[in-house]
């Protein structure tokens, strides 16, 4: 069915809750079709039940945090060197995603759905996280367009150039990605408290959908799930319990929800076989979410001053730091008999320039060479346009559908602490500082007004690389590093950046015209990514550091006013 078009106007009706649980978001009678009583309910439970480990785990971060900052450093637990050292695996891969060549991600809005799903990829990533913005209509429309595209009912019409988008015969297989466990939902008040986000992204998901999905994507398994943002393995283990708590309530079998989960903080990949373990009846693998994992590298050593990034654009998977990690996740992935998934090519087709295009597109061919004579089974594309030059590189595979049984990459058990924690080589530059204020300020303001994944200078920016950009112009105007590639010698001060944000204002007033930056958020995420870059403190995210400008409550006795 198309999706239904929603007018705004006050509240007239309230969505049907169970007790404890308020809905603050707007109503809107096809959100009431997700929002019901019983969906709601399911959510409220898992929340109660759940709230007290997630709280721990999140104070375990702190402690964490607190001890980076005081001068430690991550590394193994030698209390768990007996999950490293057994010889155990994860549950056989479902047959219904053994091949994972090539997976497409997106934000959950209707017509990039259809176009992925239709994409040629093996796999889809539907995104709550960081590449869409958690507005109440973006989640509860992203809810409503997944359970529209799970029955097969999607469509979308495109009114400006009158053609209508459906699903083809085949399309590739669904997983779904919740928030991380560090972001709340203020729409949504259970026990008048904020709803924990990911449980309402993966509640009203698995919900409405579990029983179709298993009988039409998943060949008896599912749903299919990606995990982000964790950072030790009693993270993993709660959605362990989250999933057979599911399971149990639907009445399917134990291990029948699979889910990928995104090495993507430095923590994290001194915790891979832990994470493994815990999630062991219900793991599909791990992935190299490397934007963030470079993110969280900054974020980690934030009170080290020895440990200061170059330029952006230099950290890339020829940093010794960064292809020691994905060594060491290929070789414990298939050790344990899953699937070992590379990084995001976020290149886009450059339209007007084939020179540039043609130079961007070979730097993924080489990125996918390299990943997949490296041992990964499959990769991911921000754009449909980049699906061929992958699967080509992933023909390397020949018939088999992954390497996980030919490519065990003994050779990685040697990677030790030192080589994941090695400094990254390169210059620090001026440019480097524009772009990282360029791209910060207009991903935020798209941010702001509903977008979370848009396109800035031929690449498909997303949460992960905003953060990039923040942590990186925080680190430099805290330790007032030397702009050593410029052969001028300058240092990075508060003074300098501010002569940067206003110059850089005036290039991006001038790329999206005036028109545009006028109606745009741009001087309000100026000012808060200003703020942010230049805090005594770092904030621990971006898009929570600037949450509550998005949050749209609606009372609920706006009908009796």
């Amino acid at each position: 069915m198309e999706l239904e078009t929603s007018v705004y106007r006050p509240n007239v009706a309230v969505y049907d809750s169970p007790d404890g649980v308020e809905v603050r978001g707007r109503y809107d009678q096809v959100f009431a079709k997700i929002l019901t009583r019983d969906a709601l309910g399911f959510v409220a439970e898992l929340q109660r039940e759940f709230r007290g480990h997630v709280r721990y785990a999140m104070e375990c971060r702190r402690e964490a945090k607190r001890r980076y900052n005081s001068g430690a450093v991550p590394g193994f637990d030698p209390s768990t060197k007996f999950i490293r050292d057994g010889e155990w695996v994860c549950a056989s891969v479902p047959p219904s995603v053994a091949d994972r060549r090539v997976e497409i991600t997106g934000p959950v809005e209707r017509k990039m759905i259809i176009n992925a799903l239709n994409s040629g990829a093996k796999v889809f990533m539907a995104d709550f996280e960081d590449a869409l913005s958690p507005s109440w209509e973006n989640l509860m429309r992203g809810q409503v367009n997944l359970k529209d595209a799970v029955d097969g009912s999607i469509t979308f019409h495109d009114k400006a150039r009158n053609k209508v988008y459906k699903l083809n015969d085949q399309v590739a297989k669904l997983f779904v990605r919740p928030r991380g466990w560090h972001l709340p939902e203020a729409h949504i008040l259970i026990d008048g408290e904020p709803a924990i986000g990911c449980l309402v992204d993966f509640g009203l998901y698995f919900f409405h959908n579990y029983a179709k999905f298993r009988q039409t994507q998943g060949s008896g398994f599912g749903p299919f799930f990606y995990l982000p943002k964790m950072e030790h393995s009693r993270e993993a283990k709660i959605w362990n319990s989250v999933f057979e708590r599911a399971e149990k309530m639907a009445g399917i079998e134990r291990g029948s929800i699979r889910a990928t989960v995104l090495i993507e903080t430095l923590p994290a990949v001194f915790q891979m076989n832990e994470i493994l373990y815990e999630l062991r009846d219900h793991s599909v693998g791990l992935n190299c979410g490397r934007w963030d994992y470079i993110f969280s590298y900054v974020k980690t050593f934030q009170a080290h001053p020895d440990r200061l990034l170059p330029d952006r654009v230099l950290v890339g998977m020829g940093q010794h730091f960064m292809r020691s990690y994905s060594d060491l996740l290929i070789r414990t992935c298939h050790k344990r008999g899953v699937h070992a998934m590379g990084g995001m090519a976020a290149q886009i087709p450059i339209r007007d320039d084939p020179k540039a295009n043609e130079m961007a597109l070979d730097l993924v061919k080489k990125d996918k060479l390299r990943e997949v004579r490296a041992g990964h089974d499959g990769t991911w594309a921000a754009h449909p346009g980049l699906i061929p030059i992958c699967m080509d590189a992933f023909s390397h595979m020949g018939n088999n559908p992954n390497q996980i049984k030919s490519m065990k990459r003994d050779d990685a058990s040697a990677i030790t602490e030192e080589d994941l924690l090695q400094i990254p080589r390169g210059v620090r530059t001026l440019e480097g500082l524009r772009l990282n204020t360029r791209v910060g300020i207009q991903y935020l303001a798209a941010w702001l007004t509903g977008s979370g994944s848009v396109p800035l200078y031929n690449l498909m920016e997303d949460a992960a690389t905003a953060e990039i950009s923040r942590v990186q112009n925080w680190q430099w105007i805290r330790y007032g590093v030397e702009l050593d590639g410029d052969g001028l010698g300058v240092r990075v001060s508060k003074e300098l950046f501010g002569r940067v944000v206003e110059e850089e204002m005036e290039r991006v007033e001038k790329e999206v015209g005036k028109d545009k930056f006028k109606k745009g958020m741009y001087k309000e995420a100026c000012k808060m990514f200003t703020k942010q870059c230049t805090a005594a403190e770092l904030d621990d995210f971006l898009t929570l550091a600037v949450y509550d400008h998005i949050v749209a409550h609606y009372p609920i006795n706006a009908s009796r006013l």
